[in-house]
Order: C-alpha cells, then sequence, then structure tokens
C-alpha cells in the first residue's frame, strides 16, 4: 500500500480543523486498499469535524459527531499524560477512533506519521515501520491482540523496535493480566487506555483520568465520562442523543442537577457528560503509589491523591439465569485466570429452562486439550463466583473471530455459541 493517501488525509482534515466546511468520515475499506473519506455535508453546521461510526459490534453502528475542540482537547491531555507530543506510528484504520486519534494528535502536535495499515502482526513489517520513526518520543496505538500476535515469537529486532517506543497504548478491548505482564517483563512501556468513539478514544490510562477528565458513577455504578474531549452527540439520532450525553453539574456546585444537552442556556462552566454502557468501581490512590508511565493527576483531585477506575464489566452483562443474577464479565475474567486459558468470550443464550443459559468461548495456550480443563474450569467458577455461573455450553476455538478494529465479534461469538448450545454437545 502506498503511503500517499495519508499525506492527502493530514491535509484534509487540516481543512475541516480550520474552516466551515463539511466533517469529514473516513470509510472502512477491503484488506489491501488505502484508507477514504468523505465529506458530510448532510452533517454541516452540527458543529463536528469528523463523524465516526462505531464498530457495531453489539447492535446498529451509530454516527458520533467529534468536534475539532474535542479532538485537541483529547490531543493536549495525551501529551500531557505521556510527557509531550511526538511521532506515531498509525497501525489501525482511521475509520476507527483510535486511528483517527493518531491523525488528530499528529496534525495538534506537529509530526508526521508513519502508516502501517496492513500485515501490522507481522514482526518484520512491524520492526521496519517502527525503525522508520525519528522523533525524540515516539509512540504506537495498538488492540491487545495485535501485541499478543507480535509477541508470540519475538525476535530481538522486533524487541528492540519495541522497546524504542516512549508508549505502545494498548486499547479497544481488555488487556489480560498475563499480556500485559509479559509485555512488561520484556521492558516494554505498555499503558493500558479506557475510551471510546465517544470520548475521541482514551481518556483513562492504567486506571487513572487524563488530566482535564472527570470519572463518575452514576445508577448502579454505570461509568460517566466528563470532559472536553466528549463528543456532540449521534447524527440524526436526537433520542440516543439525549439518552447518553447531558451537561454534568458544575465543577463549582457539585450536587446540582445535569442538564440535557438541548437546554443550551445554561450550562456556562458545565461539561459534556457521556454514560458509557460499562460499569465500574473508584477508588483514590496516593500519587506516590501509582504504577504507570503515564503522567496522570486526575481531575478535581489534589496531586497527592488520585482516582482510579476499575472497569468490571458492561451494563448489559448481566444474565439471568434461574433466576439468579451473574456477570458474563466476571465470568470471563475468572475463564481468564486459568493458565490454559489465553482468551475467553462469555453470553448469555435464550433457554427455555434457564431463562438464560450462561455459555463460553474459549482459546487455549497451548494446543493441548489433555487434563480436565473443563471441569477445572467448573470447579474454578463455581468457587470463585457462584453455581449459577457456571457456563453450560463451552466451544472451544483456536482463536476468537475479530472486527477489522481488532475488537472481537460479538455478533459472530453469540451466532456461535447459540448454535452449539441448540446441539448440547461439550468439546
Amino acid at each position: 500500500m502506498n503511503d500517499y493517501w495519508l499525506q492527502n488525509a493530514l491535509k484534509a482534515l487540516e481543512v475541516t480543523r480550520a474552516a466551515d466546511c463539511p466533517p469529514l468520515e473516513f470509510l472502512s475499506v477491503e484488506s489491501g486498499a488505502a484508507p477514504k473519506w468523505t465529506e458530510r455535508a448532510d452533517a454541516l453546521g452540527t458543529g463536528a469535524g469528523v463523524v465516526v461510526r462505531t464498530s457495531g459490534s453489539t447492535g446498529t453502528p451509530k454516527q458520533t459527531l467529534l468536534s475539532w475542540e474535542a479532538l485537541e482537547a483529547s490531543a493536549e491531555m495525551t501529551a500531557q499524560a505521556l510527557g509531550g507530543h511526538g511521532q506515531w506510528l498509525l497501525a489501525l484504520q482511521p475509520s476507527y477512533v483510535a486511528g483517527l486519534a493518531v491523525l488528530s494528535r499528529s496534525l495538534v502536535g506537529g509530526t508526521e506519521p508513519v502508516s502501517l495499515l496492513e500485515q501490522t502482526t507481522d514482526p518484520d513489517r512491524f520492526s521496519k515501520a517502527a525503525e522508520q520513526l525519528t522523533a525524540d518520543r515516539r509512540f504506537v496505538s495498538l488492540v491487545p491482540t495485535q501485541l499478543q500476535r507480535l509477541l508470540t515469537r519475538p525476535s530481538q529486532r522486533l524487541l528492540a523496535a519495541l522497546r524504542r517506543f516512549d508508549a505502545i497504548l494498548l486499547g479497544g478491548a481488555p488487556t489480560n493480566a498475563e499480556l500485559f505482564d509479559h509485555a512488561r517483563g520484556l521492558d516494554l512501556n505498555v499503558i493500558r487506555t479506557y475510551g471510546m468513539a465517544e470520548t475521541c478514544g482514551g481518556c483513562v490510562y492504567d486506571g487513572y483520568p487524563l488530566p482535564g477528565v472527570t470519572v463518575e458513577l452514576g445508577t448502579h455504578g454505570r461509568v460517566l465520562l466528563s470532559g472536553p474531549m466528549v463528543a456532540l452527540g449521534y447524527h440524526e439520532d436526537p433520542e440516543l442523543t439525549a439518552e447518553k450525553f447531558e451537561w454534568a453539574p458544575d465543577a463549582r456546585s457539585p450536587q446540582s442537577t445535569p442538564l440535557r444537552l438541548e437546554e443550551a442556556d445554561d450550562h456556562q462552566g458545565r461539561q459534556r457528560r457521556f454514560r458509557t454502557d460499562d460499569l465500574g468501581e473508584l477508588s483514590t490512590q496516593r500519587a506516590t503509589e501509582v504504577d504507570t508511565i503515564a503522567q496522570v493527576s486526575g481531575a478535581g483531585h489534589s496531586a497527592q491523591i488520585v482516582p482510579r477506575l476499575t472497569v468490571t464489566g458492561r451494563a448489559d452483562s448481566v444474565l439471568i439465569t434461574g433466576g439468579v443474577k451473574v456477570s458474563a464479565e466476571e465470568i470471563r475474567r475468572a475463564l481468564e485466570s486459568h493458565p490454559s486459558v489465553r482468551e475467553a468470550f462469555v453470553a448469555g443464550v435464550d433457554d427455555a429452562e434457564w431463562g438464560q443459559k450462561v455459555v463460553a468461548a474459549v482459546v487455549f495456550s497451548t494446543a493441548s486439550r489433555g487434563g480436565n480443563v473443563f471441569e477445572e474450569l467448573d470447579q474454578l467458577i463455581s468457587d470463585r463466583l457462584s453455581p449459577a455461573a457456571v457456563p453450560k455450553h463451552y466451544e472451544l476455538l483456536g482463536g476468537l473471530p475479530l472486527l477489522p478494529n481488532g475488537k472481537p465479534d460479538r455478533q459472530a461469538l453469540i451466532e456461535m455459541l447459540e448454535r452449539g448450545a441448540a446441539h448440547g454437545q461439550n468439546p
């Protein structure tokens, strides 16, 4: 793939940044094709600079409206957390927010990225691309699957290339502890990020909100994110926009009532707030105990005490099986804690007897099926969570099916598990 598109894409983005013109949307493309984009004349007047479609992994894709004010704020808070602007390796398509963020950070920071959008987990191609970075500070954003595959049998050249990065941001999906510890053990500066298209990408690093970001918990522990990086809303979907976005209470009056976005007359001093689909827990920690290379301070807190977010699952991951509530996310984490399991996916499928039947897809860390691994998994889940949380059916896979952005293909996995559960046979 020629990189002629890259300069044109940066120029097109610069035009939207500087002028009142239609926002851009980067399009999904077939493998081997250069990225493409189009002007969204229908979104002119919304205040957006870019329209980003979600992956649609759990339903109909949404069209997220991102202003340049939000993109610039995201770029600046990222640079503040990472110790300054730098040169980026673009290893994710710009149709996804993580790839778009690399382009916008490059524009704001005045640097030129290096593009690697094909065979991103080929050690030689990755090493060659990383070696083209010449700035003093170098960064890359990857999904965990990319790093997992790169580290399967890393050469010395690849390890040297990875160690040249001042930070390797991992996002788009949870990073399991085994991968994170393995990467840290190889002296790689990895940072787990949390964010989404609606926040211009990652805005929480290793659990700590970036400067200017406020993290709160709503009803039942739903994660709420506020700050200048929050999107304008969804294009041509006012009902969903009203459900997911609001003006947060003024920092000077934190007990005041949130405002709907259309209540524009009285939002001075307020930040946009996005109601995520994730559940979490908040704690505080002394700054001296923070174990991350990101220089985070946390909005609204002193330099001595910083807030920390732990994402515990999704609001839609609570399953009711036999009248008992269980968490699909907690079951997944428990499965992945077993040394034989590299990856897992857990869902509930409709069942006449149980209401929802807990089912799981697992990828073993080795090709062996020896021993009583599934019995061990059942016992582990029963002991750590509850007997009700034990999956009624397992699918043993060579790897989880992925969307082009590297996230697990939830729809394909659920359909696969539904078919397998209907036959009623475990591996």
